[in-house]
């Protein structure tokens, strides 16, 4: 008779194909690791460093954040945006963009207005179409009676302003900050490093090293664990 055919009894004496070594494992799994990585900070996420007060007490020097890069990104049909995570921006919203005087540079504020709203500050508060804004981010102490406006926010455009309303430039010395701009959403803190801005704004080669120094010796005793891996609101 010929042959069997059909499912073997596993006492096949051909060998079955070689176990990968460990080594193989672990380096196909870094370069997955890195690919997800890299593919994240182009598309998805971008992280960022806070290095000044602007956004005290919600964002401080020595925060460093994660950005959503694709929320805001366009959606063509209503199906997109049902299955897709992405939406408007909304008052409220803590954003990285573009500084628009100086494009390469990268700023992060509180939008506060969208198009057509009309913004203005009496005695320090905000008020937004004529209603006064509850802003339980901003500080009491950080209101020092200023006023500003009213202004129409223009179509396209967005109005910007820092949680520390004193030591913040922003739409209301700048002007507003278009759309195309934006670059996402603050999502959270992943890291917190107690450190002042000369240290967080390293100048050169030199002030850079040392700065990774210090963060390497101080990195216990400096980390701010309570801020680690929260939320940003």
């Amino acid at each position: 008779m010929g042959g069997r055919t059909g499912f073997g009894d596993g006492r096949s004496q051909a060998a079955g194909p070689a176990p990968k070594s460990v080594l193989r494992d672990y380096v196909e799994t870094i370069i997955v690791c890195v690919i997800f990585v890299i593919f994240s900070r182009a598309f998805v996420f971008q992280q960022s460093k806070i290095p000044s007060g602007s956004m005290e007490d919600t964002l401080l020097i020595g925060d460093y954040i994660m950005v959503n890069r694709f929320l805001y990104a366009p959606a063509s049909f209503d199906w997109e945006r049902k299955l897709l995570p992405v939406r408007d921006v909304r008052r409220g919203d803590v954003v990285v963009f573009k500084f628009p005087a100086e494009p390469e540079i990268d700023y992060i504020k509180r939008i506060v207005g969208l198009p057509g709203d009309t913004i203005e500050v009496k005695d320090g508060f905000l008020y937004v179409n004529g209603a006064r804004v509850s802003e339980p981010y901003v500080n009491p102490s950080y209101r020092h009676g200023d006023a500003f406006g009213p202004i129409k926010v223009e179509p396209g455009d967005y109005f910007a302003m820092g949680d520390h309303r004193d030591r913040s430039a922003d739409s209301r010395v700048w002007g507003f900050v278009p759309k195309s701009l934006l670059k996402g959403r603050a999502l959270l803190i992943w890291w917190s490093y107690d450190e002042d801005s000369a240290e967080a704004n390293p100048r050169g080669l030199l002030d850079t090293l040392k700065s990774l120094a210090g963060k390497t010796a101080h990195f216990l005793t400096r980390s701010r664990w309570n801020r680690c891996f929260t939320l940003i609101r």
